[in-house]
C-alpha cells in the first residue's frame, strides 16, 4: 500500500515529557502534518461505504462536564477515614494535578491538548453506522444506528481516556503508570498510551479474564505492559484474598486494591482508573459530541439511546452531551443503560457511600452499589464486572434523567451472532448488552409499527473475545444471575455514612 509505505518511511517521534512542551520543532511538524493528511485520505477512502458523515466533521476540541448543568450537584468523595469531603492533596499520592482538578470542577468545557489530538487523529472522528442490514433482518421499521468506537488501536473506546491521562502524568514528570483491569481493554489501552509517552505501564488483570482473555495480556506486553493476575502474591491486598480463597476469580475492586497499593508506595509512580471517575466520564465525552455532530449531518434525532454499563464511562461518553442538549430541550430521548444480570448494579444496588476497590483504600463515593468486597461470577463480560456504579451516571439516575435494565448473558451473545452475521462486525461481550437490548426494542417497533430513530454505543470490537463465542456456539455459556444472600452479606459491610 503507497499511503502506508510513505507513513513507516516518516514516521512520528514518540512523546516523551522532553519533548511534550516543545513547540519549536518545524521538522517534526512538517512530518506530523503530513502524516495527517496522508492518514485522512486514507481514512476517507476506507470506510466512504460504511460511515455516516464521518468525514464531514471535525474531532471535538473540548471534553464536555455534565456537572457544570445539574442543578442539584453529585455528593463529594469522602476521605476512607475521616469520612470528610477529599481535598486535592489527599488524592496527589495517586492522581497527577491537573485530572485532580479535572475530577472536582464545574467548568462546562475542558480544552483538549493539541498533544492529545494528535494521537486521537489516528482513530477519530470514530464512524457512526446504520444497521439497515440487521433492520432488514428483524423486519422493523426501526432505524438503527451505532458509534462505532473499535477502530481505535485497541479496538474499545478506552484510549479516549487512557491517552489524555497518560499525558498530564508525563508532563508531570511520572515515570510508571500502574492500573487494573478487567476484559483487558483498559491495559491495553494504558499500555499503547503510555508506549507513546514513553512510560512504564503495570497492569493487575482480573483473574478470571486473565484465563480467559490470554491475547489480551499479549497486546498490553507488545506495548511492553508487564501484567499480573489479580489477586497476586505481589501485593498486601492480593495475598490477603488468596488466603480467603486461593481460588478466587478476582474482582475489578481487588485488582483496583493492588494497583493503588503500588502507586501509594512509589513516589514516581501515579494511577490511572479505566472508570467509574469524573475525569474518566469527561474525556470519552468526545463520544457523543462527534456523535451529535454525525446525527445533525444526516438529519436524524435519536428516540432512544442505549449503551451497557460496567463503571459507566462508554455509556457517560456517548449520552453525556446529549443529556445536555435534553436540558436545553432540544431533544427528548429516552436514555437506557443495560447491565449484567449477574453484576446489576443500578437495578439491583444500593445508592449510598462506599468504597471504590475491594481493600478499602479509595475514597469512598456515593453510587449504586452492590458492596465494594461483591464478587460477581465469571462472566464473559469482564469489562463489566465491577460492584459500583460511576457516581455521575449513579447521580443522574437518581434524579430521572436516564432509566436502566438488565440482560442475562445468553440473550446477549445471541444477539450478537445475529448482529455479526447481518452488519459483520463481532462485538465485544459487554455491547452485547447494548445490542440485546437494541433487538428487543426494534422487535417492539415491528409490533406496533412505530419508526423509532435507536441511537447505539457499540463501544469496542470482540476479537480478542472469541472463546466466548466458541462456548456460546457449542452451548456451554449459561446464564449467571446475582445471588441475594451474596449481596446482601456485601451489603452488611458497606461503610454507614450519614449523607
Amino acid at each position: 500500500m503507497a499511503i502506508q509505505s510513505i507513513l513507516n518511511a516518516n514516521p512520528l517521534p514518540t512523546y516523551t515529557p522532553s519533548t511534550i512542551s516543545t513547540t519549536g520543532d518545524e521538522r517534526w511538524l512538517k512530518r506530523k502534518q503530513m502524516h495527517t493528511r496522508l492518514w485522512k485520505s486514507y481514512r476517507v477512502r476506507a470506510r466512504s461505504g460504511t460511515n455516516v458523515n464521518s468525514t464531514a466533521i471535525e474531532i471535538p476540541r473540548q471534553w464536555y462536564n455534565l456537572v457544570a448543568d445539574l442543578s442539584i450537584k453529585p455528593p463529594p468523595q469522602l476521605h476512607p477515614k475521616t469520612f470528610e469531603p477529599v481535598k486535592p492533596q489527599d488524592l496527589s499520592p495517586l492522581f497527577p494535578d491537573e485530572l485532580i482538578k479535572q475530577e472536582a470542577t464545574h467548568e462546562r468545557f475542558i480544552d483538549i491538548p493539541e498533544e492529545v489530538i494528535d494521537v486521537y487523529r489516528l482513530w477519530r472522528p470514530t464512524p457512526l453506522i446504520r444497521a439497515k442490514r440487521l433492520e432488514k433482518l428483524l423486519d422493523t421499521p426501526a432505524r438503527i444506528y451505532y458509534k462505532y468506537e473499535g477502530v481505535s488501536p485497541a479496538g474499545s473506546h478506552k484510549p479516549n481516556t487512557a491517552v489524555p491521562q497518560v499525558y498530564y502524568n508525563a508532563r508531570q514528570g511520572v515515570k510508571n503508570i500502574v492500573t487494573e483491569t478487567g476484559a483487558g481493554q483498559w491495559g491495553s489501552s494504558l499500555a499503547f498510551a503510555c508506549s507513546l509517552f514513553g512510560l512504564g505501564c503495570e497492569v493487575w488483570q482480573v483473574r478470571a479474564s486473565y484465563d480467559q482473555k490470554p491475547y489480551r495480556k499479549l497486546m498490553m506486553q507488545t506495548w511492553g505492559a508487564k501484567v499480573h493476575p489479580s489477586p497476586s502474591n505481589i501485593t498486601e491486598a492480593g495475598r490477603k484474598i488468596l488466603q480467603m480463597d486461593p481460588s478466587s476469580p478476582g474482582s475489578l475492586g481487588i485488582a483496583i486494591s493492588e494497583a493503588v497499593e503500588i502507586a501509594a508506595a512509589n513516589d514516581d509512580t501515579k494511577y490511572c482508573l479505566g472508570s467509574v471517575l469524573n475525569h474518566v466520564l469527561l474525556h470519552q465525552t468526545v463520544i457523543g459530541e462527534e456523535c451529535i455532530q454525525q446525527m445533525e449531518a444526516i438529519g436524524e434525532t435519536p428516540d432512544l439511546i442505549i449503551g451497557c454499563t460496567g463503571g459507566g464511562s462508554n455509556f457517560g461518553g456517548l449520552c453525556f452531551p446529549f443529556i445536555r442538549e435534553k436540558l436545553k430541550g432540544k431533544i427528548n430521548p429516552v436514555i437506557r443503560a443495560v447491565e449484567p444480570d449477574a453484576c446489576p448494579s443500578l437495578t439491583k444496588g444500593v445508592y449510598a457511600y462506599d468504597f471504590g476497590d475491594t481493600a478499602g483504600m479509595t475514597p469512598l463515593m456515593k453510587m449504586h452499589t452492590l458492596g465494594h468486597d461483591f464478587i460477581p461470577d465469571p462472566i464473559h463480560a469482564g469489562g463489566l464486572r465491577y460492584h459500583g456504579m460511576a457516581p455521575l451516571i449513579s447521580h443522574i439516575y437518581e434524579l430521572g434523567f436516564m432509566e436502566a435494565i438488565s440482560i442475562p448473558q445468553t440473550e446477549c451473545f445471541e444477539g450478537a451472532i445475529r448482529f455479526a452475521r447481518s452488519e459483520g462486525l463481532i462485538p465485544a461481550p459487554e455491547p452485547t448488552h447494548a445490542i440485546a437490548a437494541m433487538i428487543r426494542e426494534a422487535v417492539r417497533c415491528r409490533e406496533s409499527g412505530e419508526s423509532k430513530v435507536i441511537l447505539m454505543a457499540m463501544c469496542g470490537h470482540g476479537h480478542f473475545d472469541l472463546a466466548s463465542y466458541e462456548k456460546y456456539l457449542q452451548g456451554k455459556i449459561v446464564d449467571l444471575s446475582f445471588e441475594e444472600e451474596k449481596i446482601k452479606e456485601s451489603l452488611a459491610k458497606v461503610p454507614q455514612v450519614l449523607a
